[in-house]
């Protein structure tokens, strides 16, 4: 067997804090979630760090641990909340307005969650048009905005003792932007912040003021934030991981498990129409067509990916894709996707695959962000930084290092992954070529 070097892991020691900017339906779900579950009120379904296994060696030895007993990951009592929002409400009176847990739970854990309130966020509603809210810091430039950030995370940290944090935007989706000359360095970014390019969003003050303080930081939107230059090498210079960009919920993440399929079998693809209805937050913000631009250059980009029309021009060149997101207030934070899928197969011959995913859109991000947490902050205990590609499985789309095409298959992701993980603990990387390998060939 191949030896593989240990990577030297920091102890999961002392109190974790989690800090959010945006504290609407996803972030008061996971973080009701976390607190229900630690006080044995609920089970963390969804979540790899909490219930996913992990095969290590040759199958015949039977060694499958769970996942967090395998890596060591920070427990759920060693959690800590805080984050920003443009409205004043607490985590609780949040959560209420959100609509997605019911209130006969929430009101389980009231004290908890009213303790647990926003500091005042970096908005401008010329990134997110649909938005508007008072809470907001004001005076200043974009260069003093991001000091402000550091102090409140701070202020949270001496308040709270903690000895590590991890940074992971839950806000809503901005405008699209293409990167500009101010993203390229560190330098040109900073002096951009303190001139306040328009080419800065708010969602980078918050990355920037993560990065800068050696902060690990997750981007659950698929807005431009930490997918920059600027970024990168701040990373290097802070010893800090970044991974992105879009949490993949609903119907993304039924694409990334039916299209890998098809590939597998040379089912050919005419079409795909795509879309959604739903009622929240994120709903209204994408009624916005700049925001929706942003959203649709995420979702558009997973099928190419996957099929590689270039490697394979009969089946899959010039397949018709569309995607839509329509808002509709009646259905709140229970989102629907429909997806109409034209296919091919022997000689030709057409088929049809329907699907109808009514999903519960913070329900499926929750777990997401709990990974994504307890994951970034093993990374950064083990000495990553910058592009963290092994936690692609979470998002629509990945993040990569510069001159890289994302890996969007969800199994594909799912063995990097776990692989990563073998490699932290100098285990064997499973390749799965099975006992025939070594009895034919041997």
């Amino acid at each position: 067997m191949e030896e593989y070097p240990k990577i030297e892991i920091a102890p999961a020691k002392g109190k974790l804090g989690v800090l959010t900017p945006g504290m609407g339906a996803v972030a008061t779900t996971f973080i009701a979630g976390v607190i229900a579950v630690r006080k044995g009120l609920g089970s963390p379904y969804g979540s790899l760090t909490q219930m996913g296994t992990i095969r290590l060696g040759k199958r015949t030895e039977h060694r499958t641990p769970l996942i967090k007993d395998f890596v060591p990951l920070a427990e759920l009592d060693d959690i800590y909340f805080g984050g920003w929002d443009i409205f004043e409400d607490n985590a609780y009176q949040s959560a209420l307005k959100a609509g997605v847990l019911e209130k006969t739970l929430l009101d389980q854990i009231r004290p908890e969650l009213e303790t647990i309130r926003p500091w005042k966020a970096v908005f401008d509603k010329q990134y997110v048009k649909k938005l508007d809210g008072d809470f907001v810091k004001t005076g200043g430039s974009k260069w003093d905005y991001a000091q402000m950030v550091m102090e409140d995370i701070q202020r949270f940290q001496e308040e709270n003792k903690l000895d590590r944090m991890v940074m992971v935007w839950c806000g809503s989706t901005e405008i699209f932007l293409k990167p500009d000359k101010v993203h390229e360095s560190l330098e040109s970014f900073e002096k951009g912040l303190k001139e306040n390019h328009p080419a800065i969003a708010p969602s980078m003050i918050y990355a920037y003021a993560a990065a800068k303080m050696g902060i690990p930081y997750a981007n659950g939107a698929p807005n431009l934030t930490a997918d920059i230059p600027a970024f990168y090498e701040l990373a290097k210079e802070t010893h800090t991981p970044l991974a992105g960009k879009d949490f993949k919920t609903g119907q993304t993440l039924m694409k990334t498990i039916i299209a890998p399929g098809l590939k597998a079998r040379m089912l050919g693809l005419a079409g795909w129409f795509s879309t959604n209805i739903l009622g929240n937050r994120d709903g209204e913000v994408l009624d916005d067509p700049e925001s929706f631009k942003t959203k649709e250059e995420s979702k558009l980009s997973v099928l190419d990916q996957i099929l590689q029309p270039d490697l394979y021009p009969e089946l899959y060149k010039n397949f018709y894709h569309k995607v839509r997101i329509n808002y509709y207030p009646p259905r709140g934070d229970n989102k629907e996707g429909w997806d109409n899928i034209d296919i091919f197969g022997w000689l030709g011959y057409p088929m049809q695959i329907k699907i109808d995913f009514l999903c519960r859109d913070s329900i499926l991000a929750a777990p997401i962000v709990l990974d994504l947490v307890l994951f970034m902050d093993l990374a950064k205990r083990a000495g990553f930084s910058g592009i963290q590609e092994w936690l692609s499985f979470y998002f629509k789309s990945p993040m990569t290092k510069p001159g890289l095409y994302p890996e969007h298959d969800l199994f594909i992701q799912l063995m990097k992954l776990k692989n990563t993980l073998r490699f932290m603990k100098g285990e064997e990387q499973i390749t799965h070529l099975g006992a025939d390998y070594y009895e034919f060939y041997k």
